[in-house]
């Protein structure tokens, strides 16, 4: 896969508020949008949640070229400053976990506490030879195309065959992804490497996981637990890669209770 990321234009972001409190700023993961985090809607009594989309998701438009997570670190630092956010609450999944950990590592003076939900600082070699593989599938077929393979990676079976009204979201939202935004990220995902950051991050971090979550991601939230120095871990029952989407009571409570 030839490699040459390209800076991103932070004037390309819409920056969603809403709520009072303490700003907790929300990564989505790979082929959602900033909606993703809509059943955090709870917090907004005590947290103004701050949530936007990456490149070539939901309303954010397609980049000029190729990005990694250094890019993705300096767009988010660039709409703190734009949306006057000086210290704030930042919690990341999958992907946007992955920022999340090269962010608060690297800024570690803007961050107050951090949520890292299954998520990794680097993929093993296995899955990092399968990203350009998922991006060619994505650009060949669509985003819809992965469906099948997606849901149940993200979900449980019970989850799945419920259909309730969170699977349903997270299957349309992968329907309308762009299957190019899609791509570049799995690109980006293929290169992530946050290790040295992780090592640097000062903030109280709780780390979550689906309790049915895959081997790779239970071993990176035991490394990251180790790594970081003032890290917990939480296994949100019943649940697989979309955590926060399929046990949303469960991890509502955990962030409330993390958060203080």
């Amino acid at each position: 896969m030839e490699w040459n990321p390209q800076p991103l234009d932070p004037a390309d972001v819409t920056v969603h508020r809403r709520g009072k409190g303490t700003p907790l700023v929300l990564l989505h993961c790979l082929g959602m949008d900033w909606r993703f985090w809509d059943v955090l809607e709870p917090l907004t009594e005590r947290y103004e949640l701050v949530a936007y989309s990456f490149p070539g998701h939901g309303d954010t438009k397609l980049p000029k070229g190729q990005y990694g997570a250094p890019e993705l670190t300096a767009q988010l630092q660039a709409l703190a400053k734009r949306e006057g956010l000086k210290r704030f609450h930042l919690a990341g999944i999958s992907l946007g976990g992955s920022v999340a950990q090269q962010f608060a590592g690297t800024h570690p003076e803007m961050v107050e506490k951090l949520i890292l939900c299954d998520c990794t600082p680097r993929y093993n070699e296995e899955q990092r030879a399968n990203w350009p593989v998922r991006a060619a599938a994505a650009r060949a077929g669509g985003v819809a195309s992965l469906i099948p393979t997606l849901l149940p990676v993200f979900f449980t079976p019970g989850s799945i065959a419920e259909n309730g009204p969170n699977v349903q979201f997270v299957r349309q939202t992968f329907e309308a992804c762009s299957a190019e935004g899609y791509a570049l990220a799995c690109e980006m995902l293929a290169m992530v490497d946050a290790r040295e950051e992780a090592k640097r991050i000062t903030a109280p971090t709780l780390i979550m996981l689906g309790s049915e979550e895959r081997q790779p991601f239970k071993d990176a939230a035991a490394w990251m637990d180790q790594t970081i120095p003032d890290s917990r871990v939480v296994e949100v029952p019943a649940a697989g890669h979309a955590s926060v989407r399929e046990r949303p009571g469960f991890v509502v409570e955990q962030f409330r209770r993390f958060l203080g």
